[in-house]
């Protein structure tokens, strides 16, 4: 009678079990095909895409490697593009990694209205890529912006920032700077993590603020530094934003970011097939350079739990 009664509990218990998961699965189950009809199969159909003759509307021509063939020997604004995102890439990264430290250190400290502060420093990050923001800007780096009046008010003549091909690319460089929030977020949880206990033994042993900061603060970061590293990375060879709305790739292709070529192949040209050639080529770098950055992190990423 016991085993009976058991083995009736038991099925009992597996039913409510097979109706849990029954009900999560019906949860996840809009996110499932989400992701099926949005990601997965998008994907997969630009790699068959890459290697034909594409327009949007005949039926797609198999044509092997020429896209590649044509995207590495005959088209100059490949290379062009290429070394715009990269030249954007590694400026922008170190200039916003170093900003959103510094801010990250001064809003560390204990100060009255600090909540105030760390919210303001976050917002531009909300709005960075709003159109909204992207149109302030062109306004206020153009040619009769509030940059150049405060320029003629210091004694200096305008400069159209936007139309210089020698200052076009960092003013959109000082944009994604600008949009420092969430790394700064990051440092800055990371800051808080650190054992104060490092720091007052650093002062009973003499340490200046460069030093400790050197010497502690620094490597206890490492794991935040190389977070933002990679994300950085991704996002800036992936930019798109600022340069459609605040230049178009312009002047003489001076911010022409490879996102933006990618988009002009695609839906200016209707050469769908080279466009995502290009974009799983920008794909494989990104997969390299997120890889070569993985195996270096071994050399100078500190992860304070291998230590205990």
């Amino acid at each position: 009678m016991r085993t009976t009664k058991m083995n009736k509990l038991t099925v009992v218990q597996r039913r409510k079990e097979r109706k849990k998961m029954l009900i999560g699965y019906a949860f996840i189950f809009p996110v499932i095909i989400g992701l099926v009809v949005f990601s997965a199969i998008p994907f997969l159909y630009s790699l068959f895409l890459a290697f034909t003759d594409y327009n949007g509307l005949r039926t797609p021509v198999w044509v092997g490697i020429q896209n590649f063939k044509d995207m590495f020997l005959e088209d100059d604004k490949f290379w062009i593009s290429l070394r715009v995102t990269f030249k954007f890439a590694l400026v922008q990264v170190p200039l916003k990694l170093g900003f959103a430290l510094l801010v990250a250190m001064l809003l560390s400290k204990a100060t009255k209205g600090i909540g105030f502060y760390r919210v303001a420093f976050y917002v531009p990050s909300v709005l960075g890529g709003s159109v909204a923001v992207a149109m302030t800007w062109k306004i206020l780096w153009g040619g009769d912006g509030p940059v150049n009046s405060l320029l003629n008010v210091l004694g200096f003549e305008s400069v159209n920032f936007l139309k210089d091909t020698r200052t076009a690319l960092y003013v959109l460089i000082l944009l994604g700077v600008w949009q420092f929030g969430s790394s700064m977020l990051i440092f800055l949880a990371g800051i808080k993590d650190i054992p104060q206990i490092y720091y007052e033994a650093a002062i009973m042993d003499g340490a200046g603020s460069w030093q400790r900061f050197i010497k502690i603060t620094l490597p206890m970061l490492t794991p935040c530094i190389f977070f933002n590293l990679i994300n950085g990375i991704i996002g800036s060879l992936q930019a798109f934003n600022s340069a459609y709305l605040v230049t178009n790739g312009g002047p003489l292709n001076s911010t022409l970011y490879y996102g933006l070529n990618v988009y002009n192949q695609a839906f200016q040209y209707s050469k769908f097939g080279y466009a995502s050639a290009m974009a799983w080529f920008m794909l494989l770098i990104i997969v390299a350079l997120t890889a070569l950055v993985f195996r270096s992190s071994s050399g100078w990423v500190y992860y304070q739990s291998e230590q205990e």
